[in-house]
This record gives C-alpha cells, sequence and structure tokens, in this order.
C-alpha cells in the first residue's frame, strides 16, 4: 500500500525538505511552484481540514454540556501544547498533539458559541462570522499563493502585532476594560489575515517545508480571525 505523501518511508514520521528557491517561480507566466512545494501545501491543507472539522465537533460538545470558560487558563494550555507541537513536528507525536491542541481550542470556543447563539439573531451572527472567516482565508490564501512578492519580510511586523495584541488583552482581561478587549480585536483580525498570507507564501517559497507547523499557524489564525470576528459582531449586533 502506498504511504501518504507527507509520512517518511522509512519511520513514518512527517518529512520536512528543504525546497531551494529558484525552483519556485513567482511571477511567471505558469506560476511554477516547487513539487516539493506542493506536497507541503497539499499536506497541510489536508491535515488543516481534518483538524478543523474535528475543532469545530468539539466545539459542538461544549455547547450540548455547556462547558464554563477557561479564561487565561485557555492561554497557557494553548501556548503549552503550540510548544510540545514545535518539539515534536518531525514525528507523528506532532500529528497527535495537533489535533490535541485544535480540539481544545474548538472546546473553548463553546461558552463564546452559547453565549452568542442566545442573543437576538445569534444564529445568523455565527454564520456571518464563519461566512466572513471563509472568505478572508479563501482571498488571503490565493494572495500568498499568487504574489509575485515575498511576504517573508512580514515576519517580524506580525511577530511584533501579536505580542502587542497579547499584552492588550491580557490587561484588558485583568483590569475588566471592554474598550481595551475590542480594540484588541480589531487589531487581531487584520494580523491574523495577513498571517495566512504570510504562511501561504513561505510554504510555497520553500520557507516553511513542515507541513505540521503550518497546519498550526493556520489554524491559529483561523481560529482568532473567527473568534474575534464573533466579539466584534456580538458586541455591536447585540441590544444592550
Amino acid at each position: 500500500m502506498k504511504r501518504p505523501d507527507y509520512l517518511n518511508s522509512e519511520n513514518n514520521e512527517p518529512v520536512a525538505r528543504s525546497i531551494p528557491v529558484d525552483q519556485y517561480q513567482a511571477g511567471t507566466g505558469n506560476n511554477t511552484v516547487a513539487p516539493d512545494a506542493q506536497k507541503v501545501l497539499r499536506n497541510t491543507y489536508a491535515l488543516l481540514a481534518m483538524t478543523l472539522v474535528f475543532s469545530a465537533a468539539m466545539a459542538g460538545v461544549s455547547m450540548a454540556v455547556n462547558a464554563p470558560s477557561f479564561g487565561l487558563l485557555t492561554f497557557f494550555i494553548a501556548i503549552g501544547l503550540m510548544f510540545a507541537i514545535h518539539k515534536t513536528a518531525n514525528s507523528v507525536a506532532g500529528i497527535v498533539l495537533t489535533f490535541v491542541f485544535t480540539g481544545f481550542m474548538g472546546f473553548t470556543l463553546g461558552p463564546m458559541l452559547n453565549m452568542v447563539a442566545g442573543m437576538q439573531s445569534g444564529g445568523a451572527t455565527i454564520g456571518l462570522a464563519l461566512g466572513g472567516t471563509g472568505v478572508t482565508f479563501l482571498v488571503m490564501s490565493a494572495f500568498g499563493l499568487s504574489t509575485k512578492r515575498d511576504l517573508s519580510g512580514w515576519g517580524k511586523t506580525l511577530f511584533a502585532g501579536f505580542i502587542v495584541a497579547i499584552i492588550g488583552g491580557f490587561v484588558g482581561y485583568l483590569f475588566n476594560i471592554p474598550a481595551l478587549s475590542l480594540a484588541i480585536s480589531a487589531i487581531v483580525i487584520p494580523l491574523s489575515a495577513a498571517l495566512i498570507s504570510y504562511e501561504t507564501n513561505s510554504i510555497v517559497r520553500g520557507g516553511q517545508t513542515n507541513y505540521v507547523l503550518a497546519t498550526v499557524s493556520l489554524y491559529v489564525a483561523i481560529y482568532n480571525l473567527f473568534a474575534n470576528l464573533l466579539v466584534l459582531l456580538g458586541v455591536f449586533g447585540s441590544d444592550d
């Protein structure tokens, strides 16, 4: 039986290959992407699709059992799991931990979804957040795939932006400043959209050669897009 592309034929481990930059010809007539980059991209999207479905299922379970909010504990558990995934990204354990991470993050969405669903037109608000997330992902992915530009220069700006957002989020949560929390949500949305283009462009140019890490990065971007759109739409769409 033929093994999946993303598993090493010797030990069933995810393969991280170096892709020569000159194999990617951005902006040419046929927009050539190196075969190895195509494999990374294909495996990333396959794993991302599976983890999104699993995450959505866990969100449904969380809603059904009326799970409480994890608060700041969500952040620390997520960071711990992401660190573990980074350390095991070249093994099957990395795939398992990716499902643990995305399942956990999906479960933490349950309380927020229940809160929004309980509002007037809550279902429409959730649908709008999902639709906005989906459209943004498609548009920014297409940009990352087709642009002639090398987006690697965005890395430092994105990193700095997310650090500022994390610090601001902590301050808003600890001191109960709703306006600051809303401002942080408004900042995180474009940062997450840019992260999708950045990560996708990095894959096709050979900068990102590990599909596990690429999947986690894209999942985090999608999660933050949806969660923060839900916050803003829920606030501005409420009657209070």
